[in-house]
């Protein structure tokens, strides 16, 4: 595609007389190959246009701005470069979103499973499928490792184009609230939003509750105003949750609701839960069925019924939903058993917010026979005023808490645990910094019919401390000392 077809896309965006072919758009100059539009994005600690002489030597053929440069190519200067991407990259991988049907999941707690479960119930329906969102992105059958839960918007058409040229028909991805503010799916043309739900998380971007939700919110308002018959798109609302109020408000489409507490278009009723797994009553705008889940937990259930009205909405048949529902085991690193051998219950599990945590520990207290083990710490450079929250809830639900670090990143691990051992005061509990030693401890302690759950990190396979990544997998260290004991 020439410069000159390209920049018709961006309104008034004045043009130089060179039109070069442009074979390829990228905002990375290490990546920059002959005849590339090197975009220069300003980052959080880096800014691109410090970048362009490199991408003009590397072979750039144009350069998009937000100033004026000192280069030889074609510059042109636009006042926001990441709006301009996500436009510009949808134009030139062909707008390949409509090509699909798309399904966008946002909320606090939930999007990993409810994404996975929704995959999984197309693909069974024999339809070829895409995924994208925290642990990995698919595409059919590959697997490919992803920085973000949401890419920015130039990954994000450039995957959606690869799809589409491998005959993937549906796409199901995670979208954070973070992307959303930051314009990274702007160019989505979704088909289905579906909400999970709303609890304290990310505050230390957000800054309020208040703003967090009305980011949430942009994933519905960006549905759409219109009603094209060819291809329906729906908001998918947890109605238990209140947010959801807010978000019936701020769109146009067609709403779909499911829960438990509250009438809605599908709901569980009957709920009967342990160890094992989940049994109830599913209620669709037509007919009862009865569902065994091999998945514990009400949260579970709300996944699930998620997950069940999109596929609904979806056309694929209730009897299929149904069998992909019943025999789904769940997603690594959410509520995974870690079995060797031992007369004990070990969990892994991403809980990493207060109402994730607090969910996790009440499944777990309906099936407990004796002590609870919480092994849990808080994430450094995140919002802290969760850390005490987190920590009461431990107490709260846990005859026996450990806290310990997760992820520190550039905070000492130290000053995060007193963070938390505030909303600990008068309450039983142990502190072992060190993450490894702590599991250990929790795994020596336990005895039969003791439950421990290690709590935070989940599928992640790395610890980050100060600027360092280290190897580190909750699961396998769990394994390790089970057999050590």
């Amino acid at each position: 595609m020439d410069l000159h077809t390209l920049m018709r896309a961006l309104p008034f965006a004045k043009v130089p007389e060179e039109n070069p072919e442009i074979t390829g758009l990228v905002q990375d100059n290490r990546l920059v190959t002959k005849n590339s539009l090197f975009i220069c994005i300003k980052g959080y600690t880096v800014d691109g246009h410090n970048f362009a002489e490199d991408a003009e030597k590397r072979g750039a053929a144009a350069i998009l701005a937000e100033k004026p440069l000192n280069v030889d190519v074609p510059v042109i200067v636009v006042r926001n470069t990441k709006r301009a991407m996500a436009i510009l990259a949808d134009m030139f991988y062909g707008q390949p979103s409509r090509k699909l049907h798309l399904v966008g999941i946002t909320g606090t707690n939930g999007k990993t499973t409810t994404s996975h479960i929704i995959e999984k119930i197309y693909r069974d329906a024999s339809r070829s499928t895409g995924m994208i969102g925290t642990m990995y992105m698919k595409i059919g059958d590959e697997t490919l490792k992803t920085k973000n839960t949401t890419p920015d918007s130039l990954t994000l058409q450039k995957t959606f184009h690869e799809m589409v040229e491998r005959g993937v028909t549906d796409c199901v991805m995670e979208v954070s609230s973070h992307a959303l503010v930051e314009g990274r799916v702007h160019g989505c043309d979704y088909d289905i939003a579906v909400f999970t739900n709303l609890t304290q998380d990310h505050l230390d971007y957000h800054k309020t509750m208040a703003e967090y939700r009305r980011a949430k919110s942009l994933l519905f308002s960006q549905l759409g105003n219109s009603y094209p018959q060819s291809r329906p798109k729906y908001a998918v609302l947890n109605v238990d949750d209140p947010a959801s109020k807010e978000f019936e408000q701020v769109t146009a489409a067609p709403v779909i609701t499911y829960g438990i507490e509250h009438e809605a278009d599908f709901m569980a009723q009957n709920i009967v839960m342990d160890a094992g797994g989940t049994a109830f009553t599913l209620v669709t705008p037509y007919e009862k069925r009865g569902i065994n889940l091999q998945l514990a937990g009400k949260f579970s259930v709300y996944n699930v019924l998620a997950a069940v009205a999109a596929g609904y909405i979806s056309n694929v048949p209730l009897d299929s939903i149904i069998k992909t529902v019943e025999q789904m085991e769940g997603v690594r690193g959410r509520f995974e058993l870690v079995k060797g051998g031992q007369d004990f219950t070990v969990i892994v599990d991403y809980a990493h917010t207060p109402d994730s945590l607090e969910n996790v520990l009440k499944t777990i207290r309906q099936f407990a026979k004796k002590n609870i083990f919480v092994v849990v710490g808080c994430g450094g450079d995140r919002d802290k005023t969760k850390r005490p929250i987190m920590a009461q809830i431990a107490c709260k639900y846990a005859t026996d808490p450990i806290f310990t670090s997760d992820n520190p990143r550039s905070e000492d691990p130290l000053d995060i645990l007193c963070d938390m051992e505030k909303g600990a005061e008068g309450q039983k509990y142990d502190v072992i910094p060190d993450r490894r030693e702590a599991i250990k401890a929790a795994i020596l302690r336990a005895h039969a019919g003791d439950v421990v759950l290690i709590a935070g990190k989940g599928h992640e396979t790395y610890q980050v401390i100060g600027n360092e990544v280290h190897d580190f997998d909750d699961r396998k260290v769990a394994l390790d000392m089970i057999k050590e004991r």
